[in-house]
């Protein structure tokens, strides 16, 4: 018996028309996927239903596609610990990140099989206050939940706006071309994440330098649906409606501060799910064939190593 929530009819139908989704067949691509995962030595992933078929749908059913991505999901959260590891909600300086909101799925969507809209801030968090490693630690989190979660998330995608309202030169500094390019790989090979769009506004002078490096490194699909508005929100809205927003956007989705407060109670009754996690990922030296590591991932050393798993 497959254990997986049941859809809404209009997010079923557009898992079938567009995922390829067969429900009378998830049951088979679920065995087949974890018998894969047995005879992979290397692999410790999650094997819950629920989570695997986030996989099956990111790929659209492609058992060779979703082995492939559920692999490089772990593998490069075992290389890159500084984005992955210690995920605890309890502690203080994650606790603090999240009381920050710096990114917040927002609660409504234009249609009930729309993709769900993300809300990003980086001018909520301060520089000399905290890392970008660790501002992703928690952007992770969120990612999980609503990867096992939010049915619009996994099977509609996601579109994200980036608001760059009075972010710092400090704040791009953070971004070096190595972070960007494990970041770029973490969210779009690594993931069954589908990105529908991403929308920047209130862009200040020098954004064009980190964008053109994020961009860089993204497929030709997902470059085509960046979209840059600068301080122009009335385009903003044509793509986005007003409506869905928070309230500070002039939106119905209610103010910051309650999104905020709600996410946090969300992350923090995960706890157990955040420490559980540390068990999972690959040990490379069990790895059939030429081992995975910073260097073959992402063309550097950096700061990410081989990490084996105890």
């Amino acid at each position: 018996m497959v254990h997986i929530r049941p859809l809404s009819s209009s997010l079923s139908k557009k898992a079938q028309n567009e995922l390829n989704e067969v429900p009378e067949r998830i049951h088979e691509d679920l065995k087949i996927l974890r018998q894969w995962i047995a005879q992979s030595p290397h692999l410790r992933p999650r094997v819950d239903d629920q989570f695997l078929v986030a996989f099956l749908r990111g790929c659209k059913y492609s058992l060779e596609r979703t082995k492939a991505k559920l692999d490089l999901y772990y593998t490069v959260r075992t290389v890159c610990p500084e984005l992955i590891r210690t995920r605890d909600p309890e502690n203080v300086r994650t606790r603090a990140i999240i009381r920050l909101g710096v990114g917040l799925p927002l609660p409504h969507t234009a249609t009930p099989d729309s993709p769900r809209i993300v809300l990003v801030r980086p001018a909520a968090y301060n520089t000399s206050q905290f890392s970008i490693e660790e501002v992703i630690r928690v952007s992770t989190m969120t990612h999980d939940i609503m990867l096992i979660e939010d049915d619009n998330f996994v099977i509609a995608g996601q579109i994200g706006i980036l608001d760059l309202a009075n972010v710092t030169v400090d704040h791009f500094l953070q971004f070096s071309p190595t972070f960007v390019k494990k970041m770029t790989m973490m969210s779009q090979e690594a993931s069954p994440l589908r990105q529908k769009g991403f929308h920047y506004i209130n862009t200040p002078c020098g954004f064009e330098v980190v964008f053109n490096m994020f961009k860089g490194f993204m497929s030709e699909k997902n470059q085509s649906r960046l979209y840059v508005h600068g301080q122009d929100l009335e385009s903003f809205y044509r793509h986005v409606p007003r409506r869905l927003l928070p309230a500070e956007y002039g939106g119905d989705a209610g103010p910051l501060q309650d999104l905020i407060f709600n996410w946090e109670k969300k992350l923090v009754s995960y706890r157990d799910y955040f420490l559980q996690e540390d068990q999972y990922g690959t040990d490379e030296k069990k790895r059939l064939g030429q081992p995975k590591n910073a260097a073959n991932l992402f063309g550097v050393e950096g700061s990410c190593g081989v990490v084996q798993l105890d």
